[in-house]
């Protein structure tokens, strides 16, 4: 008979209590520990590809077995943690061969650790044998177990370095430095680490009914949330519907995370109400409203997302962050779809249940999915090349605006291959500038998103009234912070013609009232920075201003006079010890050269 047939589903995926557990699990990863120390020994800017492969095996796989270790069964687990800890090796040595010839490795990595931690609990559930048969109750009880354990195993590893330190503090205090000195040793902490985790570990697994019942009681704390939750992402998607998505640009400049954040925890409070099964599912008619509207609200939000995110790749092009923003969209609209169909096939009465299948169904397709995306298939690098040349050729952006640094810096060979290409252009614009980004040898940015303030403001005024921008000012002006966003960008001309007062102002009307804008404490966004004319170019020329304390009344005298003397053109650069911009006659304190 096939091993673990004769038992029940709920015998073999929910393991008791077994004495040997802990200190078999503080022995398996101190050892894993010790040899990690001894595998990861390399230079940070130099990994040798098979150090990184062993240093990944080592790691995830005596991992793996911890987790799935039971006391009837070990070759499955064994099994499986030899397959977790090879796929991660492949995986850890393909970055490590990556240095920059690609352009996503890290987000490789990533997809190999979502891949593994929801296999994990699939594997515990026995998915590999019973398929879609499998127990939802028991995949989501292994789901919390598994997180509550690695929790408390982390915690009680952190309070074990923190008492070693405080007794090799204690000895050190009658001059026997050997415990602190032990402490200082790389091997010592990994095997520390790996024994106290281990021990942890294997307590808190032989505790899972224990665990089992904790995680019902966070459940229920945390469904109390829902009620709140629900109703104001009710507010809001109404008032998005009723004032439209250009409310939401204009608040942020990066809703995308905002509104994935927000999906994600509505999904976690819908089966903080859903749980296991309809015996364990919240009573409370209130809780399965709130439940409701935050299922029926995953769509939108993820739906948003989405919008968000296309209207940035229509403006910019794809790349391969984006291209991985994407993915991760497409798995929250997944989830969105799955439970807004919920209710209108389960017709209300069994919309929990339907929840409970499409979390089974869509768990195994995003582990598939992020086990692929880990594999060396797809190069988001030569996808995202190739869109933005498409761009370029078809003069859906100007050479100006085009990023070549991009393509010499973000997308590995692929981006270099491209670059090679434009730096041959018969355009001789394109060449030249793609030849300069050729010869960079270090990374500059775009003026788009430059500090996270966005692009440069298209509003500029300059003093005296009248005059025109110097030639070269504006290049100079979109290189550094200053004048970003919505703001008036003041230019004030100076005597000399070699200097200028550069004043990004965000309080101006619309967006703040004159009477606003002298509020103390009112952050509208001033920003000043001098510039002169060196080496036939304008440049920043550097200077910190020093705080100066002063009352909200002196504040708001400040404030008026800076206010009246700003939109007179009353700004001028003044000689001192130091030069100084001066603001109607009295200086900032932004002092350069």
């Amino acid at each position: 008979m096939e091993e673990g047939l004769a038992m029940t589903d709920t015998d073999t995926t929910r393991d008791t209590d077994w004495s040997l557990r802990p200190w078999m699990l503080a022995l398996l990863l101190g050892v894993a520990g010790l040899l990690i120390h001894y595998a990861s020994d390399w230079q940070y800017d130099n990994v040798p590809p098979w150090r990184a492969a062993l240093t990944g095996f080592l790691f995830f796989g005596p991992l793996a077995f911890a987790f799935t270790l039971v006391r009837e069964r070990w070759r499955g687990p064994l099994a499986f943690a030899l397959l977790v800890g090879a796929v991660m090796a492949g995986i850890a040595w393909r970055v490590a061969r990556a240095e920059d010839h690609y352009a996503d490795e890290g987000y490789w990595l990533a997809a190999g650790i979502v891949s593994i931690a929801l296999a994990l609990p699939l594997f515990q559930a026995r998915f590999h044998r019973l398929r879609w048969r499998t127990s939802y109750d028991d995949t989501h009880f292994h789901v919390w177990t598994d997180a509550i354990s690695a929790g408390g195993a982390l915690a009680f590893t952190g309070l074990s370095f923190l008492l070693a330190n405080l007794l090799a503090e204690l000895f050190a205090a009658i001059e026997i430095e050997f415990l602190r000195e032990l402490l200082r040793e790389e091997w010592f902490n990994w095997t520390f680490a790996g024994v106290t985790f281990g021990a942890a570990l294997g307590v808190l697994r032989n505790q899972l009914k224990v665990i089992g019942t904790l995680q019902s009681v966070g459940m229920l704390v945390l469904s109390l949330i829902a009620v709140p939750f629900a109703g104001a992402l009710a507010i809001f998607i109404l008032a998005v519907l009723v004032s439209g998505l250009d409310v939401l640009w204009g608040a942020t400049r990066s809703p995308t995370p905002l509104l994935l954040s927000c999906a994600a925890a509505s999904f976690v409070l819908v089966n903080s109400v859903v749980r296991n099964g309809d015996a364990e599912a919240s009573g409370s008619r209130v809780l399965r409203w709130a439940a409701l509207v935050l299922a029926l609200g995953i769509l939108p939000l993820s739906i948003m997302a989405a919008i968000s995110t296309g209207t940035r790749i229509a403006e910019y092009g794809l790349s391969p962050e984006r291209i991985w923003g994407l993915i991760a969209i497409m798995v929250a609209v997944a989830y969105g779809v799955a439970y807004f169909v919920a209710p209108i096939r389960g017709r209300m009465t069994q919309w929990m249940e339907r929840v409970r299948r499409a979390n089974l169904h869509l768990a195994a397709g995003t582990c598939v999915l992020a086990f692929i995306l880990a594999l060396p298939i797809l190069d988001f690098g030569v996808i995202s090349a190739r869109d933005q040349l498409a761009r370029l050729q078809a003069g859906e952006v100007s050479a100006e605006d085009f990023d070549f640094a991009a393509l010499r810096w973000d997308f590995g060979d692929a981006g270099r291959e491209a670059l090679a290409k434009l730096a041959k252009s018969g355009n001789a614009q394109v060449a030249k500038l793609a030849q300069e980004a050729q010869a960079q040898t270090e990374r500059s940015w775009p003026p788009d998103g430059l500090d996270g303030r966005g692009e440069l403001t298209d509003r500029f005024a300059v003093y005296p009234v009248g005059t025109a921008l110097p030639a070269g000012l504006k290049d100079a002006i979109a290189e550094v912070h200053v004048c970003r966003g919505e703001v008036v960008c003041r230019v004030y001309l100076q005597a000399d013609d070699e200097t200028v007062a550069v004043l990004g102002d965000g309080c101006t009307a619309p967006q703040v009232t004159e009477g606003e804008a002298v509020e103390p404490g009112r952050d509208c966004a001033i920003d000043i920075e001098p510039f002169g004319f060196r080496d036939g170019g304008w440049k920043i020329l550097t200077g910190d201003p020093p705080a100066k304390p002063m009352s909200k009344e002196e504040e708001r005298v400040s404030l008026l006079r800076e206010r009246r003397a700003i939109e007179s053109g009353a700004v001028t650069i003044a000689p001192s010890r130091e030069r100084e911009i001066f603001v109607g006659g009295e200086p900032t304190g932004r002092k350069f050269e």
